[in-house]
C-alpha cells in the first residue's frame, strides 16, 4: 500500500482532498499539502448540491461551525430565467414532484388525468418549488437528515478552503509552504518521485493528488497529458465575477441563473453578500460589454472589482497517469450552470479512495478510475449542454449556433425518446436523475408527443387523491415556514 499522499495546491480541491484522504485513510496513509501564498484560487465555487452534507459528515464538520464560518445559506434550487424562451422563468429543484412509480413517471399520470393539462402543473406538487415560489424555508429543516426539503449551500469558497484547511490540520495533516521549482520524473518508470520547492526543500511521495487549477502543474506539466477540449459543445469560455451588499434582509433560498445576450449570469446570496457574475462567450461578446451586462444587472452596491477568469471546457484524457490523480480543475472543467464543480470534486476522491492503490494494482484501478471519471463528465456536460440546446429564444448568432448545434450523441438519443414517448432512464454515474432532466426538459418547453399507454389506465379518484394528500402536506408545511434569515438566527443562536 502506499504510505504517503502528496496533494499539491491548496484551495477547495486541495484542502477537500486532504481532508478526505486523513479522514479514511489516515491510520495508514500520512497526507502532506504542498501550497504556496503566491497562487491564488479561482475562489467564485459559491453554489453546491445537496451530496456536499453527506461529505461535510463524513468529515465530522459541525454544521453550525461551517454555517458561521462560511457564511453559508440553505439553497433548495436553482431559477433559470430566459434559458427557454426570454420572457420565460422555471425552477430546478433538488426536491421531486409527486409520487415514484414502478412502469411510468409522475409527468405521464398527471399528464393523462388532466383535460387542460399545462407542463406548469407539473411543479405544483414539488415542496422544494413550494418554498421557493414563497422565498422561505421550513424554520426546523436546517441540520434535518430526513428533510421534505433537501437542501444544499450557497457559501464563501475561500472560506470554506480555509475551514477544511483548518479541519484537516486538527487531524495531522502536514502544511508545506512553498512554490514548485522543480518536478523529479523516475526516467524508467516515468513516475514522479519527489518536488522541489523555491526554498529547496525537498518533498517526497508515492501518489500525488495535483489540485493545482488550470495549469495542471503535475497532470499536464510534467506528465504532459493531453486536454480534450469541448468547446464545440459549450462556447463559454470566460467569466467574470464581483461581489455586492445583501440589499434586503431577505436571502433567497435558490440560485438565480439569468440567460442573456451572449452566456448568463448568476446571483447568489451568502449571509453577508451576494455573489454575482457572467459567464460568456468570447467570440461573441467582448470582456467591456460582458462587464457593463453584469454591472446593469446588478442590484447593490459593488464591494470587489471585476473577477476576470478564462477557462476551456474539458477534461484531461487520463485524470490518473502513472502516480498522478488530477482532482478539480487539473482534471477538468464545466462551466458552473448546474453547482457541479465541488461534487466533481468530491465524487474524484470518494472514487480514488475506493480505488486506492496498492503496490500491484495502480495500473488496473488507474484505468477504471479514468473510465469513471471520464463517463462522469460527460454525462454532466451533456446536462447542461441540454440548457443551451433547448433555448428558444433567437435574439443573438449566439443562442441560433447552440439551438442548431450538433450535440453529443447520448443527449441526442435522450432527446429522442422523451420527445416521442415521455420516457427517461437514469444512467449510471449520472448526478442529474430524472427529476432533475424533467424539469430542465418541461421548463425549456421541450414536451413529448405521446406518454406511457398505463398511464392512461390510472384509476383518476385514486390518483387525484394522491395529489389531494400532496396538497394537504403543502398546507402543513406553510405553517412552518420562515425567512431564511430566521431560521439561520434561530439555528445558529
Amino acid at each position: 500500500m502506499y504510505k504517503k499522499v502528496v496533494v499539491v495546491g491548496g484551495g477547495t480541491a486541495g484542502w477537500m482532498s486532504a481532508a478526505l484522504l486523513k479522514k479514511l485513510l489516515g491510520l495508514k496513509v500520512d497526507v502532506e499539502v504542498v501550497e504556496s501564498d503566491k497562487v491564488k484560487t479561482i475562489g467564485v465555487g459559491e453554489a453546491t448540491i445537496p451530496p456536499i452534507r453527506i461529505l461535510n459528515n463524513v468529515l465530522g464538520i459541525n454544521e453550525k461551525e461551517f454555517l458561521v464560518e462560511t457564511k453559508a445559506t440553505l439553497k433548495l434550487a436553482i431559477r433559470f430565467d430566459g434559458w427557454g424562451k426570454m420572457n420565460d422563468s422555471y425552477f430546478h429543484t433538488f426536491g421531486e414532484s409527486g409520487f415514484t412509480s414502478a412502469f411510468a413517471n409522475f409527468y405521464s399520470y398527471l399528464r393523462s388525468a388532466s383535460d387542460d393539462f399545462d407542463s406548469s402543473q407539473y411543479w405544483q406538487y414539488d415542496a422544494n418549488y413550494f418554498c421557493c415560489t414563497k422565498g422561505l424555508v421550513p424554520k426546523d429543516c436546517i441540520g434535518s437528515s430526513n428533510s421534505e426539503t433537501p437542501y444544499a449551500y450557497h457559501f464563501d469558497s475561500t472560506l470554506y478552503g480555509a475551514f477544511l484547511r483548518k479541519h484537516s490540520e486538527k487531524m495531522g495533516v502536514v502544511r508545506t509552504e512553498g512554490f514548485v521549482k522543480e518536478i523529479q520524473v523516475c526516467k524508467q518508470s516515468g513516475v514522479i518521485e519527489q518536488l522541489i520547492l523555491e526554498n529547496e526543500k525537498v518533498v517526497s511521495g508515492d501518489l500525488f493528488v495535483d489540485c493545482s487549477g488550470q495549469r495542471g502543474l503535475l497532470i499536464k506539466g510534467a506528465l504532459g497529458v493531453e486536454f480534450d477540449d469541448w468547446h464545440e459543445f459549450l462556447p463559454c469560455d470566460r467569466a467574470i465575477a464581483i461581489q455586492t451588499n445583501n440589499p434586503s434582509q431577505d436571502i433567497l433560498p435558490y440560485t438565480i441563473s439569468s440567460a442573456k445576450a451572449n452566456g448568463w449570469t448568476w446571483r447568489i446570496p451568502l449571509q453577508h453578500r451576494v455573489g454575482n457574475g457572467i459567464v460568456y462567450s468570447s467570440a461573441h461578446m467582448s470582456s467591456e460589454d460582458a462587464i457593463t451586462s453584469l454591472m446593469s444587472g446588478l442590484d447593490a452596491n459593488p464591494i470587489t472589482e471585476p473577477n476576470e477568469i478564462s477557462f476551456t471546457t474539458g477534461i484531461v484524457r487520463q485524470p490518473w497517469h502513472k502516480n498522478v490523480v488530477a482532482v478539480g480543475l487539473s482534471c477538468g472543467f464545466l462551466e458552473p450552470l448546474e453547482s457541479t464543480s465541488i461534487y466533481l470534486i468530491q465524487s474524484a476522491l470518494v472514487r480514488l479512495i475506493k480505488l486506492f492503490p496498492n503496490l500491484n494494482n495502480m495500473t488496473a484501478v488507474a484505468d477504471e478510475f479514468n473510465r469513471q471519471t471520464i463517463k462522469e463528465f460527460e454525462l454532466v456536460r451533456d446536462f447542461i449542454v441540454l440548457h443551451y440546446h433547448a433555448n428558444q429564444r433567437g435574439d443573438s448568432d449566439f443562442w441560433k449556433d447552440l439551438n442548431s448545434m450538433n450535440i453529443p450523441d447520448r443527449l441526442s438519443m435522450k432527446l429522442e425518446l422523451f420527445q416521442s414517448s415521455g420516457l427517461l432512464f437514469d444512467d449510471q454515474l449520472d448526478i442529474f436523475r430524472e427529476a432533475s432532466w424533467m424539469q430542465v426538459l418541461l421548463g425549456q418547453n421541450i414536451t413529448p408527443n405521446e406518454i406511457h399507454p398505463i398511464s392512461k389506465m390510472a384509476n383518476d379518484a385514486s390518483f387525484k387523491q394522491r395529489l389531494a394528500q400532496i396538497q394537504n402536506k403543502h398546507q402543513l408545511l406553510e405553517q412552518r415556514l420562515v425567512s431564511q434569515r430566521s431560521a439561520l438566527e434561530e439555528f445558529l443562536q
